[in-house]
């Protein structure tokens, strides 16, 4: 596996020269974050990220997210454009010698928590879920500010889409998915770019909108549109694995056995019944996870590519965008790198 790390690019307080440091650390995974959502990405804003990772050392394979336009998801007329311009992206990404694209479908909203700071009893701060707390939230009135959010919508603009997908069942959501992947699939595997779906963060519907990537079955479901390794999935332990439905070892050791794992994300969380919980340190005994059996899985299935810490605590006083600080992602890479060599030689592969 090859261990990645996030970063959001010249303006992130945490800097390639400290990520380069990370025991084990090969490859960055960062976006074009100046280009407006729908617009294809021009070649020369990716090469000029790419020069900064690979001056530090490191890889730049791996792009964490390129956007879809809502019209997309809504299955506009404009979606055609939309989808062209991504086809576009997908091409001059290539160029530039990316080989992973994560994205998700989810209407609107991003990964969604109700609290970003919450204090656990070890004094570290961490994003926290109360599943009541947010189904009181109104996103038209502007109740919600949290990162990944769209927040560049009017009010006028969010009641606007928030109504659009009202008339959306779920079926018409994978309908306009299948559209979608039927366009940019083609164009992917002729420039050797694996896509990477990502599940919906948490695995259920909030605000009474369409959400489909939550379990075994949709996953399976997304790879069986178009048969193709360029059809593939980022499996999120932190975001399935808030549902004790989800067995998180078993499915990224099936997938990755089909070879549509295409980009592992590890986080450990700590979750109750009522569809509450927090993000935790990501050694198993911290959370409701079995980190090991996951790393394992993977390891036994032949997966070799990229993996990452997802989302760390706020330790040692560090402040920063919440969920992408340095040190505690930095434990968790590094405790990675451990489970990784442990499950590679009780297999016998190292």
């Amino acid at each position: 596996m090859k261990l990645s790390f996030r970063w959001y690019g010249p303006g992130d307080p945490v800097s390639l020269e400290h990520i380069r440091q990370i025991p084990g650390m090969k490859g960055i995974v960062s976006a074009i974050y100046d280009v407006p959502v729908g617009d294809a990405w021009p070649l020369q804003n990716i090469l000029r990220i790419k020069e900064m990772i690979e001056a530090n050392g490191m890889d730049f394979d791996v792009i964490e997210s390129v956007p879809v336009h809502e019209d997309i998801k809504l299955g506009r007329p404009t979606a055609k454009q939309y989808t062209e311009n991504y086809k576009q992206s997908l091409t001059n990404l290539s160029k530039a010698g990316i080989k992973t694209v994560c994205y998700n479908f989810m209407p609107v909203f991003d990964w969604t928590r109700s609290t970003l700071t919450k204090k656990l009893p070890d004094g570290s701060l961490t994003l926290a879920y109360v599943h009541q707390d947010v189904e009181k939230m109104d996103p038209v009135k502007g109740e919600l500010d949290l990162p990944g959010w769209a927040t560049d919508y009017t009010p006028e603009e969010m009641k606007s889409l928030i109504d659009a997908y009202g008339a959306l069942t779920e079926e018409d959501l994978w309908n306009n998915l299948g559209t979608f992947l039927k366009e940019i699939i083609p164009v992917a595997e002729a420039v050797g770019i694996r896509m990477a779906i990502h599940p919906d963060d948490p695995p259920w519907s909030i605000f009474g909108l369409p959400r489909i990537i939550r379990n075994k079955a949709s996953l399976e479901r997304v790879i069986s549109l178009i048969d193709s390794p360029s059809n593939g999935l980022a499996i999120c332990t932190g975001s399935l694995g808030v549902s004790p439905d989800n067995d998180m070892a078993e499915i990224v050791g099936h997938f990755a056995s089909l070879d549509r794992l295409n980009f592992l994300h590890a986080r450990n969380v700590k979750y109750d019944a009522d569809k509450n919980f927090d993000e935790v340190a990501h050694p198993s005994a911290n959370g409701s996870l079995d980190m090991y059996a996951v790393i394992k899985a993977a390891v036994a299935a032949g997966y070799n590519g990229p993996i990452r810490p997802d989302h760390g605590r706020m330790i040692w006083g560090e402040t920063g965008k919440p969920g992408y600080g340095l040190y505690d992602r930095a434990l968790g890479a590094t405790y990675l790198v451990g489970l990784i060599e442990a499950a590679e030689k009780e297999l016998g592969s190292r």
